[in-house]
C-alpha cells in the first residue's frame, strides 16, 4: 500500500511538472482579479478614408453579455492569462535620419521629435537601433579606424559626432531621458575580410574575430562616453545576405563560434556582461535553423539574450512567416525575440498616402507580437523627398519624410498605424490574450503596469461592422470602419 501510495504521488507530481513546462510564458491568474466594473472604453481610430488619425472616436462601457451567438462578431480578451514582457516599440536612428534632420528648420526638428517621443503629444517611442560603422543609410562608406589598423589604436566616432550623436541626443531628451538604444554593425573594416571590400559581402577573416570583438566594446565605450548609453548590439546585420551595399556572412557555425569564442567573452572581461547581445537580425524564413545552431549550444547560448528577425523573407514573392516566429518562442521560451527592421522599400513620393503601408505595418506588429515578441523596431525614422539619403540608390519608404526642397514634413499612415501600438502600450507591460471571431479582425492586447489595458483590432476588409469586446460575461459594443485600426484602452 506505502508503495502504491508514493507512485501515485510521483505521478501527480510528474503530471504537475510537465504542466508547466508544456504551459511556461504563460501567467494565469484567478478570474476575479480582473473586473471591468466601471471601466470605460475609449476608442482611438486610424481609417481610410477619413480624417481620423489617431484620433477619439467612442467611448462605450461594458454590459452582460453571458453567451455571444455565433452571429455576433467578438473580439474575446482575457486578461488574466499573461504572456510575455513587453520592452518597447520605435526606430532606427540612422545616418540618412541624422543628416536629413539637420537640414529641417528647429521649428521642424522640435516637431518631429515630439511627434515620435512625447507620451502626450507624439506616439511615444521607447526603443531604438543605430549603426556601427556605415550602412546603406549613410551618404558613404566609412569606419572609425584607419585601414589596416589591426591593433585599433586609430579608433574614434569623429564621423559621428556631426549629425548622428546630436540626433540621438535630442532623441533621448524628447523621451524623456531615456531611450533603450542597441547598435548593429553592417560590416566590418575592408581589410578585415577575405574580400577585403566592405560592401558586396564577404567573410571576417579568422586572424581578425578577436580584434572585431573588441570594436564592439570600444564603439559601446566611445557613445557612453558621450553620453548616449548603449542597452546592446546585434552581432551583424542580416548576416546570409551579399548586398550591394556593406554586408558580411556568417553561417549559423560561423556566428555561434564567434560568440561563444570571442565575442562573449569580450564583453565580459571588457565588464560590458549586462549588454544585451542578439543574434541573426536577419528575416523570419532561417530563424529557426538560427536559433537552434545557437540556443542548444549551452556556451554560445549563455552569452545570447535573444534573436532579431526582419519581415524581408517575402522577397521570393511569397508571404511573411510568422509562424517561425512562434517556432523559436515554443522552442526556447527563455529567449528574447526582437522585431530589428523593416521598412516599405521602393520608395515612390506618389505612394505616400496609399493605405497598404499602415496595413503592412499593423498585420507584422499584431502577428510577431501574438507569437512572443518583446519589441519592435522600425528602420529609419525619417527620411527626405527621395527616400534617402543612400549611398547606394537603395531608396524606401520611412513612417515620416522631411522634403528639403518645400520644407514638409510628411505622416505616411505608417506612423499612425504603428503609434496605435507604441502609444498605449507602455514598457513592462504584459501581452495578455486577444482572439477575435472573424478573419476580417486581427487583434492583440496588453496590460500596463498601472491596470490600463489597451486592445488592438484592425479592420483588413472593405466593410464597416459591429463587434462585441468581450471580457468574461461582459461585452463593450464597438463600430469599426473598413481598412481601419483601433485602440482600445480601459
Amino acid at each position: 500500500m506505502k508503495k502504491l501510495t508514493f507512485y501515485l504521488i510521483y505521478l501527480l507530481l510528474l503530471c504537475s511538472c510537465t504542466q508547466k513546462r508544456f504551459t511556461s510564458g504563460i501567467t494565469s491568474i484567478s478570474s476575479s482579479d480582473f473586473n471591468v466594473k466601471g471601466r470605460v472604453v475609449s476608442v482611438y481610430t486610424t481609417a481610410d478614408s477619413t480624417d481620423f488619425r489617431l484620433s477619439l472616436t467612442d467611448t462605450v462601457r461594458f454590459k452582460e453579455l453571458l453567451q455571444p451567438k455565433e452571429t455576433q462578431i467578438c473580439v474575446f480578451t482575457d486578461p488574466d492569462k499573461k504572456f510575455q514582457t513587453f520592452l518597447g516599440i520605435g526606430g532606427a536612428l540612422t545616418d540618412a535620419s541624422a543628416e536629413t534632420f539637420a537640414k529641417m528648420p528647429e521649428q521642424k526638428q522640435r516637431e518631429l521629435m515630439q511627434a515620435y517621443y512625447s507620451k502626450e503629444k507624439g506616439i511615444a517611442y521607447s526603443l531604438a537601433r543605430t549603426n556601427i560603422n556605415s550602412c546603406d543609410f549613410s551618404s558613404g562608406s566609412y569606419t572609425y579606424v584607419t585601414e589596416g589598423d589591426k591593433e585599433l589604436t586609430s579608433f574614434n566616432i569623429k564621423h559621428d559626432l556631426e549629425f548622428r550623436i546630436p540626433f540621438i541626443k535630442q532623441a533621448i531628451t524628447a523621451a524623456g531621458g531615456k531611450l533603450t538604444l542597441y547598435a548593429s554593425p553592417w560590416s566590418p573594416p575592408a581589410f578585415m575580410k577575405d574580400t577585403k571590400d566592405m560592401l558586396h559581402g564577404g567573410k571576417l577573416n579568422p586572424e581578425y574575430f578577436q580584434p572585431w570583438a573588441y570594436y564592439y566594446t570600444k564603439f559601446i565605450k566611445a557613445y557612453e562616453k558621450e553620453g548616449i548609453p548603449v542597452w546592446g548590439i546585434t552581432i551583424q546585420n542580416e548576416p546570409m545576405a551579399t548586398q550591394t551595399w556593406e554586408s558580411c556572412i556568417y553561417t549559423a557555425d560561423e556566428e555561434r563560434d564567434f560568440l561563444k569564442n570571442y565575442l562573449g567573452p569580450t564583453m565580459e572581461k571588457a565588464g560590458m556582461g549586462d549588454k544585451k547581445i542578439i543574434v541573426w537580425d536577419h528575416n523570419r524564413d532561417l530563424m529557426y535553423q538560427r536559433a537552434k545552431a545557437i540556443f542548444d549550444d549551452p556556451e554560445a547560448s549563455k552569452y545570447a539574450w535573444g534573436m532579431g528577425f526582419h519581415w524581408y523573407e517575402d522577397w521570393t514573392g511569397g508571404t511573411q512567416m510568422y509562424d517561425n516566429v512562434g517556432l523559436v518562442h515554443a522552442t526556447w521560451p527563455d529567449k528574447n525575440l526582437m522585431f530589428t527592421e523593416g521598412c516599405a522599400e521602393s520608395f515612390n513620393p506618389a505612394r505616400y498616402n496609399h493605405w497598404g503601408l499602415g496595413e503592412e505595418y499593423g498585420r507584422s506588429m499584431i502577428n510577431d507580437f501574438n507569437n512572443g515578441t518583446v519589441g519592435w523596431t522600425d528602420w529609419n525614422v525619417l527620411l527626405d523627398e527621395t527616400g534617402g539619403p543612400n549611398h547606394v540608390g537603395n531608396f524606401c519608404f520611412a513612417p515620416v519624410h522631411f522634403n528639403t526642397k518645400t520644407g514638409d514634413i510628411i505622416y505616411t499612415n505608417s506612423y499612425y498605424y504603428i503609434g496605435h501600438f507604441s502609444k498605449f502600450i507602455h514598457p513592462g507591460a504584459k501581452r495578455i490574450i486577444s482572439s477575435p471571431s472573424r478573419s476580417q479582425l486581427l487583434t492583440t492586447a496588453f496590460i500596463n503596469e498601472d491596470g490600463t489595458v489597451a486592445v488592438i483590432v484592425m479592420n483588413q476588409g472593405d466593410r464597416k461592422f459591429t463587434y462585441n469586446l468581450c471580457i468574461g460575461k461582459n461585452a463593450a459594443e464597438v463600430t469599426i470602419l473598413p481598412h481601419s485600426i483601433q485602440t482600445l484602452v480601459f
